[in-house]
C-alpha cells in the first residue's frame, strides 16, 4: 500500500518532467504589401524529453495564418499547407525561405512593427512570441 501511494505521489512529478518545451529562436516576418502574404521564420528549438508538435498559429496582425512548406519537386517550386511541425526531442526545425514557415495571409503590419503570434500545440499548450517586420532588402 505504502509502495502504490508513493507512485502515486511520483506521478504528477513525472508528468511535469515530460511536459513539452519549445524555445523560439531568431523570430522575424517578412512583410511586403498589404495584398501579399507575408511570410514568418524562426528556429523552434525542443530542449526535452518529448517531441513537440506545432499544430497552428494565430496572430491579430493576420487574417490567417497557416502552417507551409515550400519544396522543389523536379524543377517546379511548390507551396503547401502542412496539418503540423513535429520538433523533435533535444532538436530543431527551422522555419526559412525555402521550408517551413508560416504564411500571414490579409497581412495588417508595417516595416518596423513587432507583430504577436502564438503557436499552438498539439498537447493545447502554447507558445506566443513577437516577430520584428523586415522588408524583402532589410530581412535578417
Amino acid at each position: 500500500m505504502k509502495f502504490v501511494l508513493a507512485v502515486l505521489l511520483l506521478c504528477p512529478l513525472v508528468a511535469r518532467a515530460a511536459a513539452p518545451e519549445l524555445t523560439v529562436v531568431k523570430p522575424w516576418m517578412r512583410y511586403l504589401l498589404p495584398s501579399i502574404p507575408a511570410a514568418a521564420y524562426m528556429e523552434l528549438q525542443n530542449p526535452g524529453v518529448v517531441d513537440v508538435v506545432v499544430t497552428g498559429a494565430v496572430s491579430p496582425a493576420c487574417g490567417m495564418l497557416m502552417l507551409h512548406k515550400s519544396s522543389d519537386d523536379s524543377g517546379m517550386a511548390m507551396m503547401v499547407d502542412v496539418p503540423s511541425i513535429t520538433v523533435p526531442a533535444h532538436g530543431r526545425v527551422v522555419l526559412a525561405p525555402g521550408g517551413y514557415h508560416l504564411m500571414c495571409m490579409s497581412p495588417v503590419m508595417k516595416l518596423g512593427d513587432k507583430v504577436p503570434v502564438t503557436l499552438r500545440l498539439a498537447d493545447g499548450g502554447t507558445v506566443a512570441v513577437m516577430l520584428p517586420v523586415y522588408g524583402a532588402q532589410n530581412a535578417p
